[in-house]
């Protein structure tokens, strides 16, 4: 039996020293080596903490020799730089290749998670990973998911869905994000974005009595997540399932006359004292019962009126559900755009605006003539779908059908939707000049 420090490199070498003459020994904790009784072929090296765990926070604090490394066992060690930071650094061998990994600078990493880096770098390595490429992929995955923000991610969605939507809805779910949810979750990557972040964001909109407005977020924020689980940037929608836990909003309906209430109406407008062109296109409106802004951008080049059934055919990128709609035109709407055609022939808008023909009628022409006729909160130009669906439909005179498919209205029941294709356009026209028919006689009986 002899002594001898029990020193890393001693080890080694001793090691390889019972190794290479086939001895029987066994390394002992105190430094001692004892010869065994196993087979020739093998030993054991029993080595204890105090082979690692050299070093103390103390230690830490006082080394101050520059180019000094502090061991504390199992390759790693505390580097002392010239400027006097100290660098916990880790030696490690992997397919015959000696490399180092950085695990820190201290005091920022302590003693204690030092340790805890370097064994999970040995476990690594005891699985054949490197920890070094290990570690350089996770920071390529955190740089890529601090720069995969919600905000990114929110605008590839809205590029995406750009093509389905109008203009108009394309800004109005622009500015309801960036008013009420980029400046909060905006910055933040995608993935790490829970669903706390996302309650206290629509909470806040709660607190400003917006209700409605909460629920469009919730509903918008929930594509965007589905849209990034999509592209592989989060795992999970933290908006889904949080419309109970929000207030339901109250249902506003839009302003109608009643069926009793159109002939006074049809008075009033024929006494009308505003711009001619707005007259007329309040007609139009109540005869086509179309959507304001179908009529405001509509033109001339939608209309055939010279045709044997006369139609005018509205883009589907204008309408609401971005489907091309028809609407026949009755002999009444035809007399009608004619006399719209000697006030705006010759430009491309059938409705221009009186200032600028390039540009369309204002949004809410219509709706301030009504407010002049004294229907302020009464009726909206938007209202007249509303009542002609109840007296068509009241009337027992037409299908269903081609009632909603004259108010662009699309079918609710998908397996419906993809075996109905019928147009109705037959009984449509049959309808609308009955509808124009109907109204011209509430006119006469109301003078």
């Amino acid at each position: 039996m002899f002594e001898c420090s029990l020193t890393s490199d001693n080890i080694r070498f001793i090691t390889g020293v019972i190794s290479r003459y086939n001895c029987r020994y066994s390394i002992f904790d105190d430094g001692t080596i004892q010869q065994t009784p196993s087979s020739p072929t093998t030993f054991e090296i029993r080595r204890s903490m105090k082979s690692t765990n050299h070093l103390t926070e103390l230690v830490c604090r006082k080394a101050s020799t520059p180019g000094k490394k502090l061991s504390d066992g199992q390759g790693m060690y505390l580097l002392v730089h010239k400027n006097g930071s100290k660098y916990w650094r880790m030696d490690f061998r992997l397919s015959g290749k000696r490399k180092t990994l950085a695990l820190g600078v201290w005091p920022e990493v302590s003693l204690t998670r030092a340790r805890k880096l370097r064994e999970e770098a040995r476990e690594q390595i005891h699985r054949g990973i490197d920890p070094l490429k290990h570690k350089r992929d996770q920071q390529r995955k955190r740089s890529a998911s601090e720069e995969r923000t919600f905000s990114v991610l929110c605008e590839e969605w809205m590029q995406r869905q750009k093509p389905r939507w109008t203009e108009k809805h394309a800004f109005d779910v622009r500015r309801a994000l960036e008013n009420h949810v980029l400046p909060d979750l905006g910055h933040l990557p995608i993935a790490d974005i829970d669903r706390r972040e996302v309650l206290s964001v629509l909470r806040v909109m709660e607190g400003q009595g917006k209700h409605e407005a909460a629920h469009r977020a919730r509903q918008r924020m929930e594509a965007v997540f589905n849209f990034a689980i999509i592209t592989g940037d989060c795992d999970a929608n933290p908006a889904a399932g949080l419309t109970k836990a929000l207030t339901p909003p109250r249902k506003k309906k839009m302003p109608a006359l009643k069926p009793e209430e159109l002939p006074e109406f049809l008075r009033r407008l024929e006494d009308y004292q505003g711009h001619r062109l707005t007259y007329l296109g309040m007609r139009l409106v109540i005869y086509t019962f179309v959507r304001t802004k179908e009529l405001r951008l509509a033109e001339w080049k939608e209309f055939e009126l010279k045709s044997e059934n006369p139609v005018w055919t509205i883009p589907a990128e204008r309408m609401k559900m971005r489907r091309e709609h028809l609407v026949p035109l009755s002999s009444q709407s035809i007399q009608l755009l004619r006399q719209v055609s000697e006030i705006s022939e010759g430009e491309r808008l059938v409705f221009p605006s009186q200032n600028n023909p390039n540009r369309p009628m204002s949004e809410n022409t219509l709706l301030y003539a009504l407010y002049r006729m004294g229907y302020h909160s009464r009726a909206t130009t938007h209202g007249f779908r509303s009542v002609a669906s109840t007296i068509l439909n009241e009337s027992e005179k037409w299908h269903p059908d081609a009632i909603e498919r004259q108010l662009a209205h699309v079918e609710s029941n998908k397996v419906r939707a993809a075996y109905d294709r019928a147009e109705h356009l037959p009984e449509r026209r049959r309808m609308m000049q009955w509808w124009s028919d109907y109204l011209d006689a509430l006119k006469v009986s109301a003078q």
